[in-house]
C-alpha cells in the first residue's frame, strides 16, 4: 500500500478505529470494578448457605433452626441500613471513593465470621458484610446508568447479572469441599474476603460519574472522562445538559427524604419499590431454594450439578438480556420476562396438580423450572435495577435507590421467612401458582406504571419528568 493509500484509509477509517478503541477503554473501566463487586456480593450471600450445618455444629448452636437463620440472614438488617445510607454518602464522597470505603466492612465482617469461635462474633460478622452489601448495590446501576454512554447503557447495566451468575457459579466451586470437610467454612470466608480487595484496587483505575463531578463544581475533571469514555464531540453537549438539569432541580447535594413524598419524585419511588415487592413475591428466591428438590426427583441427587444447571440457565438468560436490552428497551423486557415466568410457574402447577404420567410429570417441573429462571435472567432480574435509576432524577436519584432497595431486602426477607411455611401449609402447586399470579400482576404493574428509557439521555427523561409529570 502507498503512503498516500494509507493515508486515505487511515483518514476514513480512523473514527471507526477511534470509536471501536472508545468502547474497548469503557469496557475496561467499568468491567473490573463492577465484576469484582459483583462476586464480592455473591460470594459474601451464598457462601454461607452451604455449610451453615458445618458452623452450627462448631460454634454450639447445632439444632436450633432459628439461629441457624438467624446467622444466614443477619446480613439483610445490615444490607436493608447500607441501602439507606448509601444516597448520602454518595453525594458527599462520590461514587469511587464509596465503594473503596465500603470494601472495609466487606472484607472486615468476611474475616471476622472466618476467625469466628462464638455465635456473637459471627453475627458481628455478618452484619458488616450485610452493610457493605446494602450501600454497594445500591451504587452499581446508579454508577453504571451514570457513566455508560446512553447507546450502551442498557447492555452495561446487564453487568450486575453477569456478574451475579458468575459469582454464584464460583461460590458453588467454592463449597464443593465442604462436603468433605466440616472446617472447609473458614476457608471459604477467607476466600470470600478477596474480591473484596479486587474491588478496592480496580476502583481506584476506575472512572468517576462525570454528572456528579459536574454537582460539585469539578467541570475539568468532568469533560477528561466525558471525552475518555463518551468521546469529544460529546463534551460540550454533555455539560451544558448536566448544568441546564441541575440549575432547573438544584444540586442532588442538598435534596431530602421528604422530596421523595412530592411529584415527580414520589412516582418514581412508588414504580421501584413496587417493581421491587412484585420481583421478590414472584417467587424467584423460592424457585431457586426448591430448584434442588425438583432435580432430586428427575434422579439428580448432586446439589451442585443441579446448581450448575440452574447457574448456566440463568447465565444464558443474562446474556440474552444484554444483546436485547438495547434493542427491544427495558419494558418489553420486563412485561415478557413476567408473561415468561407466569407461563412457567402455572406448568409446574399443572405438572404437579393434575394426574399425569410421572415421568412426564417430573419432566414439565424440571422444564418449568429452567423456563422461569431463563425468563427471570432475561427481564425481572436485570431490568428492575437498572430502569430505576434512569427514571429518578439527578437531584434525588441516590435517595430512590435507597429506599427501592431497602424495600427490595425487607420483601427478601419476608418471602424466605414464610416461603417453606407456605409450601409445608398449603403445597408446592398452590404457592407456585401465587407466584405465576403475581407475575401476571407484574406484567400488567410493567405495562401500566413503566414507561421505556432506550436511547435518551438521563437529562432528557428528567427535564421530560420535570416538564409533563410523566415520561412518555
Amino acid at each position: 500500500m502507498t503512503i498516500t493509500r494509507y493515508r486515505q484509509f487511515r483518514r476514513r477509517n480512523s473514527p471507526l478505529i477511534w470509536d471501536g478503541y472508545r468502547l474497548f477503554l469503557m469496557y475496561q473501566l467499568l468491567l473490573w470494578p463492577i465484576f469484582s463487586l459483583v462476586i464480592t456480593l455473591v460470594c459474601s450471600c451464598r457462601v454461607m448457605n452451604g455449610p451453615i450445618v458445618s458452623i452450627a455444629r462448631e460454634l454450639g448452636f447445632e439444632g436450633n433452626s432459628i439461629l441457624e437463620g438467624l446467622v444466614v440472614s443477619i446480613f439483610i438488617a445490615g444490607a436493608f441500613i447500607g441501602s439507606i445510607v448509601a444516597g448520602p454518602l454518595v453525594d458527599k464522597f462520590g461514587y469511587r471513593r464509596t465503594f473503596q470505603i465500603f470494601t472495609i466492612p466487606l472484607i472486615l465482617g468476611a474475616l471476622v465470621s472466618a476467625q469466628a469461635h462464638s455465635l456473637d462474633e459471627i453475627l458481628c460478622g455478618r452484619f458488616l458484610v450485610g452493610l457493605g452489601i446494602g450501600v454497594n448495590t445500591v451504587l452499581v446501576p446508579i454508577y453504571i446508568s451514570e457513566v455508560a454512554p446512553t447507546k450502551y447503557r442498557g447492555s452495561l447495566g446487564t453487568l450486575c447479572q453477569i456478574g451475579t451468575c458468575l459469582g454464584i457459579i464460583f461460590s458453588l466451586l467454592l463449597g464443593i469441599p465442604a462436603e468433605d470437610d466440616p472446617h472447609w467454612w473458614r476457608t471459604m470466608l477467607y476466600v470470600a474476603s478477596m474480591p473484596g480487595f479486587l474491588l478496592a484496587l480496580g476502583m481506584q483505575f476506575a472512572v468517576e460519574s462525570p454528572r456528579w463531578l459536574c454537582k460539585v463544581g469539578r467541570l475539568d475533571d468532568a469533560k477528561v472522562v466525558i471525552r475518555n469514555i463518551w468521546g469529544g464531540s460529546e463534551v460540550e453537549k454533555a455539560v451544558e445538559d448536566f448544568q441546564s438539569v441541575m440549575k432547573n432541580s438544584g444540586s442532588n447535594l442538598n435534596s431530602r427524604w421528604l422530596e421523595l413524598l412530592d411529584k415527580p419524585h414520589s412516582r418514581v419511588a412508588f414504580i421501584g419499590g413496587s417493581l421491587f415487592v412484585l420481583q421478590q413475591f414472584a417467587g424467584i428466591n423460592g424457585v431457586l431454594y426448591f430448584s434442588s428438590l425438583t432435580f432430586q426427583n428427575v434422579g439428580i441427587t448432586s446439589g451442585a450439578q443441579a446448581s450448575l444447571y440452574v447457574g448456566v440457565t440463568n447465565f444464558a438468560g443474562a446474556l440474552c438480556a444484554s444483546y436485547l436490552i438495547d434493542k427491544q428497551g427495558r419494558k418489553k423486557l420486563l412485561i415478557g420476562s413476567y408473561l415468561g415466568m407466569a407461563v412457567s410457574m402455572f406448568l409446574i402447577v399443572y405438572a404437579v396438580g393434575f394426574p399425569l404420567d410421572e415421568d412426564l410429570s417430573q419432566s414439565l417441573s424440571i422444564l418449568g423450572t429452567l423456563m422461569y429462571i431463563f425468563s427471570f435472567a432475561i427481564g425481572a432480574g436485570p431490568v428492575t435495577g437498572l430502569i430505576i435509576p434512569e427514571l429518578s432524577s439527578n437531584r434525588t436519584r441516590g435517595k430512590i435507590m435507597g429506599f427501592s432497595f431497602s424495600v427490595h431486602w425487607v420483601s427478601n426477607f419476608l418471602v424466605g421467612l414464610f416461603f417453606l411455611d407456605l409450601v409445608e401449609k398449603y403445597g408446592v402447586g398452590t404457592v407456585y401458582a401465587s407466584f405465576g399470579s403475581v407475575s401476571l400482576l407484574a406484567a400488567a404493574f410493567s405495562h401500566l406504571f413503566t414507561v421505556e428509557t432506550k436511547g435518551r439521555s438521563l437529562e432528557e427523561i428528567e427535564l421530560s419528568l420535570n416538564s409533563r409529570d410523566d415520561l412518555s
